[in-house]
């Protein structure tokens, strides 16, 4: 990034018992050196993580390779904090443990961060930061062929519910909303019903920073659609990976919705949070606020 890039919020991280940043799939030499290296980062319950939630990072390589100047060396699901009072939001030892079968069972590129998960709640200005100081200071960024530094790009990755909530006044802090939209940027899923034009038009000043990618072929499964199934004991099999299939049959979950214990739930949050979770954006909107 260059010098008008503002700063990170922060250079100092709770750091998780037993916490280590996945790096195994992160590529550290660029393919193309007139690209700018970019690391997806999909911040949401995956409660439990779906098909679309993996097919939102495919969409999203297709449209940088076919219409920008990125070149993605990385991508990363970041599970969020138990501390949130949601109905349905398993543990995050369990929701770590699903995606991370899903990526490794699925994909080639993919990753799970769990430092976010295992900890109390935490701003996406925040996460993304985490990102940037874990692959740019701690990890050094990459390099091209000839080995010329670079540093990467973390941009996150959603569905059209969130820009929708980040242009309705009040929902986010202004301040997050300028680091995220302005130092970052972010790749945004169309949802079928919703109008991303018109949620983008009080977000104008980051325009340029706000990719908007059609769903070619229309997916409307969501995890809550995924629990509403496996509560009346119908089956969730193709719209899951596998492998979490069997991992919520053999671990009986999802049985109730009561799924968060009492002692786990957040406690009552102050307003402009600068968070929005609702499983990336494709499923009951949910307002968490900070």
């Amino acid at each position: 990034m260059n010098a008008q890039i503002p700063a990170r919020k922060t250079n100092k991280f709770i750091i998780p018992p037993d916490y280590t940043f996945a790096f195994h799939r992160l590529r550290k030499i660029l393919r193309d050196p007139s690209k700018q290296p970019i690391v997806l980062v999909a911040c949401g319950s995956f409660s439990p993580v779906t098909y679309l939630h993996l097919r939102m990072f495919e969409m999203a390589k297709d449209y940088v390779r076919q219409n920008t100047n990125f070149e993605i060396v990385g991508g990363y699901l970041s599970p969020v904090s138990d501390q949130y009072n949601k109905p349905g939001l398993l543990s995050a030892h369990h929701r770590v443990n699903m995606c991370t079968l899903a990526a490794e069972e699925t994909s080639s590129w993919l990753m799970i961060d769990p430092w976010e998960a295992f900890q109390n709640y935490q701003r996406t200005a925040v996460v993304l930061d985490h990102f940037d100081y874990e692959i740019n200071t701690i990890l050094g960024g990459v390099q091209t062929q000839d080995g010329e530094h670079r540093n990467v790009r973390v941009m996150l990755l959603a569905g059209s519910d969130l820009i929708s909530t980040m242009s309705e006044p009040g929902v986010w802090a202004v301040e997050d909303l300028d680091h995220i939209l302005g130092r970052y940027g972010t790749f945004i899923i169309e949802r079928a019903g919703s109008s991303m034009d018109r949620a983008t038009d009080s977000l104008a000043r980051w325009r340029n920073n706000i990719h908007l990618i059609p769903q070619l072929i229309q997916n409307d499964v969501s995890s809550t659609k995924v629990r509403l199934f496996l509560r009346r004991g119908l089956s969730v099999r193709y719209l899951l990976p596998a492998a979490v299939v069997d991992y919520i049959e053999e671990n009986n979950l999802y049985l109730d919705d009561g799924s968060v214990p009492e002692k786990d739930k957040g406690k009552d949050k102050d307003s402009g949070s600068g968070k929005w979770e609702g499983d990336v954006g494709f499923s009951t909107k949910t307002l968490l606020q900070v």
